[in-house]
């Protein structure tokens, strides 16, 4: 019997706002989906295009979203390990192993590997890496149309100079995580302000 391989990839840790999102995904030996790679050197329309193969195609799938109050109580790090056991446990198929981008263990039971630039590596990581980076994306387009001044359908997030000057101007919405340096002194620059 083929052994169930689970692929787990996040996107979304540098961020200053939105959740990070964690995708688990077991992907079909009989239904193999081409073109899968590191969601980062694929396009959007073609990351797009594979996350509905992947949704399609794939044996089993889970995306779980860590909120930014979540990352702000337990740290990013922590965040991200405690979404990746979640993914993990929310498949409708328990893997045989875990395949994790990085080098990070998450609390995961039963035999878990790390692999360091996996999403590039292995084929599920890279499904799980396309299928995080996707549902962010969207969540970050959403998030624009109710707070349009900080250009999140564009920087989805990433302290660009756009955003760190809209952070200045407007000071944190509520899905900037207020543990993150810049945000922390954004929120403290205009609390001094007369």
């Amino acid at each position: 019997m083929t052994q169930r391989i689970a692929g787990v990839d996040e996107a979304g840790r540098g961020p200053l706002a939105g959740p990070v999102v964690v995708a688990a995904v077991i992907l079909d030996p009989q239904r193999p989906i081409a073109g899968l790679n590191d969601s980062k050197k694929l396009s959007a329309k073609r990351r797009e295009h594979l996350a509905e193969q992947i949704k399609q195609h794939a044996m089993s799938l889970s995306i779980i979203e860590v909120s930014a109050e979540t990352i702000d109580q337990l740290n990013i790090l922590q965040a991200t390990l405690q979404g990746m056991a979640q993914a993990v446990a929310a498949l409708d198929h328990v893997p045989d192993r875990v395949r994790v981008d990085g080098n990070q263990r998450p609390p995961i039971a039963g035999e878990v590997e790390t692999w360091v630039g996996g999403d590039a590596l292995d084929e599920a990581i890279s499904a799980a890496s396309i299928l995080a980076k996707v549902h962010r994306d969207q969540w970050m387009a959403a998030l624009h149309q109710t707070y349009p001044g900080y250009g999140f359908d564009r920087h989805k997030g990433y302290p660009t100079a756009e955003h760190l000057n809209a952070l200045a101007r407007l000071g944190p919405c509520p899905a900037h995580r207020l543990t993150f340096k810049p945000v922390t002194r954004a929120l403290e620059a205009r609390q001094s302000e007369p």
